[in-house]
């Protein structure tokens, strides 16, 4: 019996929310991505079955319950993105892969005229291709803006159908935005309460409006999804393959080589060919290749002592002393200048000084400092005399 396509749907839905979060190097999160990408296969193919889609049809000729597996291609390259790779072939693979996918699903809301004409030029051209940054970035926000607005006109529509929780404030996934517009499996096929009082044309209503909402939303993020893989796609290409690996030797061959490999270990005359410090013989080839070991040192002992010793040293000289004890020992040679300034400007000369000194009359440090000034202003009275002013200046003479 095979499974309805809304359970096959739901499950697949299901495995890719697991995975969505998860760090996709795990092996679980693999299985439930390789497990949620059968599924989406076999919905895809019993789709194409049944002819849900036809490209002579119009938006108003598919059903309500229909619209919902449009999403599939979306869904489907959104959980192949996830698919774990480790070469750079398989990544460009998958790559082009989940493009086909992600194509297949714009082409199909384009050709519905699912999507309006004003969004359809909102995305039509790439923001990366932008030149001016100006006109790029508001580029950025007008679509931003354009998906937080579905955002909040599908979660008003959710509200209506009475699928949003009251005790929840995280905003739901993608993959359960998909899953509230599939049926749910504990629905009873016999008419309830809830169905009496709500007519079932208001209910489809809805039901399609949400859905269209969320189809539109999956437009605009599959063009960014789009963008961001071409330009992985190019980066990927602009790489140089990596070179094949080599073919592991023959059996045959490699045992012989381990066996000489034996053999050389266990001999007392180890040959003198490469190997060993006491190897004579050019240290190169004509070609520049080393042909044995050699140490870059100098000859003698004491040189490879003294580098030895610098190994964990510094890289630069020490200070031997502090800054306060060069301040002590250069004031006592005499380089640095004290005083000056204000206070200088304002204290007595020493001429000044010893006037006030002599002043001290009674004290015998005044009368010294008195017979002082009288010795000094002596000698410069015979000084005046002898040197009478101008007596020196022979330049200006004629």
């Amino acid at each position: 019996m095979s499974v309805p396509l809304p359970t096959l749907f739901a499950r697949s839905l299901s495995n890719a929310s697991k995975a969505l979060n998860a760090s996709t190097i795990d092996d679980l999160t693999q299985e439930l991505v390789q497990s949620s990408l059968a599924d989406l296969t076999t919905l895809s193919s019993r789709i194409l079955g049944l002819s849900l889609f036809s490209p002579n049809e119009n938006l108003e000729d598919i059903s309500t319950r229909d619209l919902v597996y449009l999403l599939v291609p979306y869904v489907t390259a959104v959980v192949r993105g996830r698919v774990r790779t480790a070469e750079r072939d398989e990544r460009i693979t998958v790559l082009r892969q989940t493009q086909k996918d992600l194509q297949t699903f714009l082409s199909h809301l384009e050709n519905y005229e699912i999507v309006p004409e004003e969004e359809r030029a909102l995305y039509l051209h790439k923001t990366l291709a932008i030149a001016d940054p100006v006109k790029r970035r508001e580029a950025k926000i007008k679509q931003y803006q354009k998906e937080k607005d579905l955002r909040t006109r599908i979660q008003t529509v959710r509200k209506r159908r009475g699928q949003v929780p009251l005790n929840s404030d995280d905003p739901p996934s993608d993959f359960e935005l998909i899953s509230s517009l599939l049926p749910s499996p504990s629905l009873s096929r016999t008419a309830t309460a809830d169905e009496d009082e709500e007519p079932d044309a208001e209910v489809e209503d809805i039901l399609r409006e949400a859905t269209l909402l969320i189809l539109r939303l999956s437009y605009a993020q599959a063009h960014s999804q789009m963008e961001s893989m071409n330009q992985e796609l190019e980066l990927l290409l602009s790489v140089p393959p990596s070179p094949p690996r080599a073919r592991p030797p023959p059996e045959d061959e490699r045992r012989a080589r381990q066996r000489e490999g034996e053999s050389d270990m266990w001999r007392l005359d180890t040959p003198s060919g490469n190997f060993g410090a006491d190897a004579k013989g050019p240290l190169l080839d004509p070609s520049g290749k080393p042909l044995r070991p050699f140490t870059i040192l100098p000859a003698g002992a004491a040189d490879r002592a003294h580098l030895q010793a610098q190994v964990f040293g510094p890289g630069h000289r020490l200070p031997t002393m502090s800054i306060d004890q060069y301040l002590q020992i250069e004031r006592e040679r005499g380089n640095i200048i004290s005083g000056g300034g204000s206070a200088s400007e304002a204290a007595p000369t020493s001429s000044e000084q010893l006037a006030l000194d002599a002043e001290m009359n009674g004290t015998a440090a005044g009368e010294a400092k008195a017979e002082e000034k009288r010795q000094k202003d002596e000698k410069w009275a015979l000084f005046t005399d002898e040197n009478p002013r101008g007596a020196g200046n022979t330049m200006n003479r004629g």
